[in-house]
């Protein structure tokens, strides 16, 4: 098999995948029975996991959802969260330029984070490859299944579990261990510092909304400061 062919790249983007899927599979079972706790149903906990496909804006989505908090916060909260994939998008398509549109929809809605972090790596690798999208369709697909099948599995678990456990503390939890490993300058730790402390003056605001404010600020002090 050519280094270069279709299948090659699909099985190597699937290879590059698999070692993620260790915090991906946790992740998704937690999502699965937060979900429930917070009112969904199973139908609807399992739809959130293929329409969205947004891991961190699902947990924040069930959260709101559980406060009856207006759709227009819950819309509003998924976008601010989900804005860092713009980012990711800026950055990868460069490599994707030529793609007809059919693949560019598929491969947007697989671009995750860890979809991302495993495909990047390689374009910069193989940029002279005209088939080295095969290798994010590979890695994309693997993380959609495993987040499908973590969430069910999620789901079933939840079932057995009375709700007067409580699970909130997982999503704290969650979301620490997401967000650490990725402050890796002095911009990234301000922002993430002054969104941190917003965070905490801001949390009696209803419906989560000091959230929205405290993401807007960290972000906005996180560019200031790159931008000096």
């Amino acid at each position: 098999m050519q280094l270069n062919s279709q299948t090659k790249q699909f099985l190597l983007g699937i290879r590059d995948e698999a070692p993620i899927l260790l915090g991906v599979v946790p992740f998704g079972m937690i999502y699965g029975i937060i979900a429930l706790s917070a009112g969904l149903s199973t139908f609807e906990a399992q739809n959130m996991s293929w329409i969205v496909f947004a891991g961190s804006a699902q947990f924040m989505a069930a959260k709101l959802i559980a406060e009856s908090a207006p759709l227009g916060v819950v819309l509003i909260s998924g976008f601010v969260i989900n804005l860092r994939h713009a980012l990711y998008s800026a950055t990868i398509s460069p490599y994707l330029k030529g793609l007809p549109v059919k693949w560019k929809a598929v491969l947007s809605y697989l671009l995750t984070d860890e979809a991302f972090a495993a495909s990047i790596v390689h374009f910069q690798k193989n940029e002279d490859n005209p088939n080295k999208h095969w290798h994010l369709l590979g890695s994309g697909l693997l993380l959609w299944t495993s987040w499908q099948v973590s969430t069910a599995v999620g789901i079933f678990v939840g079932a057995q579990i009375p709700s007067s456990w409580g699970l909130d503390f997982a999503l704290p939890i969650t979301f620490i261990a997401l967000v650490v490993p990725g402050l890796r300058d002095k911009h990234g730790i301000l922002a993430a510092v002054v969104s941190s402390l917003l965070a905490l003056l801001f949390f009696g605001i209803p419906f989560k909304f000091g959230m929205i404010l405290a993401s807007f600020a960290g972000i906005g002090v996180g560019l200031w400061s790159e931008s000096r």
